[in-house]
């Protein structure tokens, strides 16, 4: 079968120790079995390994952080695509994920550059600020937690929480303190990366499983994988994770995805307590850095998501493989220098 050709631009090239999902995604649409897909490589930091790993990314371009503001960011995916003519962006950060979500009316109308995102309201709706009442809409459990935004309110918190209790950034991080004065540690910690507020969240004891999914916008969930989490780094980030059959985390995806109507990959976090039960963590706007271990277990999410920003029909997948294991590894990539000094000066690699 003879397949499309299309250029689909990805951001999160950091692939490092806290991985972003770009390079799992873009590794997922060169095993397409529909698409002959040019990968166009989008940066934010010169270092990003993603831009030096020429057999995945076919050519990369340096992109405005996203406090630059919406209208940087336009002209500069302006001037990418006069050169690329990209079909497809899929943006991987959830800091980056608001600008993309305003933009994206604008790219298909002015430019023909297609997306497959969330819409604000609901991105906005599975912070973890609202989280439990995000829970709650969608007949989920979801631990207690409350905002803050100083130091000065941890001391208080022993009316509401017990310790230990968990520590989150807004967007990333997050650690477990067992005492007020650890509590205190990760807030200066957290929030002077990645600001206020800071969440604090009730701590659930049990395993870490998560699932990689996939919605359509109309309440369908088209795929998704659970995983159980069988090495976790000192930063939370799961370097191994075996596929499992559990009938009834599928069940809860699908429910909030059905309930959400929401559109585009997201990772669902959970804890699956001693009990038995499940509370709901997380729910990320974007696809997992582990996302790699759908397409092993059968399920191509970044290809049915290309498909389904093209306006292509897409059946919901009704199976995958249990008992796949993903191994995260490192490897030192030997480049030249020149190439460095090239996507630091122009922007262009």
């Amino acid at each position: 079968m003879s397949k499309r050709q299309i250029t689909v631009a990805v951001s999160g090239l950091n692939n490092i120790d806290s991985p972003g999902p770009g390079i799992p995604v873009i590794r997922a649409l060169k095993e397409s079995e529909f698409f002959d897909v040019r990968i166009i490589g989008l940066s934010y930091e010169n270092l990003e390994p993603g831009l030096y790993m020429r057999d995945l990314v076919d050519k990369s371009y340096s992109i405005p952080l996203p406090s630059s503001g919406t209208a940087t960011l336009l002209e500069r995916l302006a001037y990418i695509n006069s050169v690329e003519k990209i079909d497809v962006i899929i943006p991987n950060f959830d800091a980056e994920l608001h600008s993309f979500i305003k933009l994206s009316e604008q790219l298909k109308r002015d430019f023909g550059i297609a997306t497959a995102l969330p819409t604000q309201e609901q991105f906005e709706s599975r912070h973890k600020s609202v989280l439990y009442d995000f829970g709650v809409e969608n007949e989920v459990k979801v631990p207690f937690s409350k905002m803050i935004f100083s130091s000065a309110e941890i001391s208080s918190l022993k009316n509401e929480f017990t310790y230990p209790l968990v520590i989150k950034g807004k967007y990333y991080d997050a650690s477990i303190a067992a005492t007020p004065e650890q509590a205190v540690n990760y807030f200066n910690k957290i929030s002077a990366k990645w600001g206020l507020p800071i969440i604090v969240q009730e701590f659930v004891s049990g395993n870490e499983v998560n699932v990689t999914a996939l919605g359509d916008g109309k309440g369908n969930c088209i795929g998704a994988v659970p995983m159980r989490k069988l090495y976790i780094t000192d930063k939370g980030k799961a370097w191994a994770g075996v596929s499992l059959d559990d009938e009834k985390l599928i069940e809860i995806t699908n429910r909030v995805i059905s309930n959400s109507k929401w559109k585009g990959g997201c990772e669902l976090e959970f804890i699956k307590s001693n009990a038995g039960e499940y509370y709901l963590l997380e729910m990320n706007p974007r696809f997992p850095a582990w996302v790699y271990l759908a397409v092993g277990c059968g399920q191509n999410h970044p290809e049915a998501l290309v498909k389904m920003a093209l306006g292509e029909d897409v059946q919901p997948f009704d199976s995958y493989d249990v008992g796949k294991l993903f191994i995260r590894y490192s490897f030192d990539q030997i480049v030249d220098l020149k190439d460095f000094e090239k996507i630091s000066t122009i922007g262009e690699l």
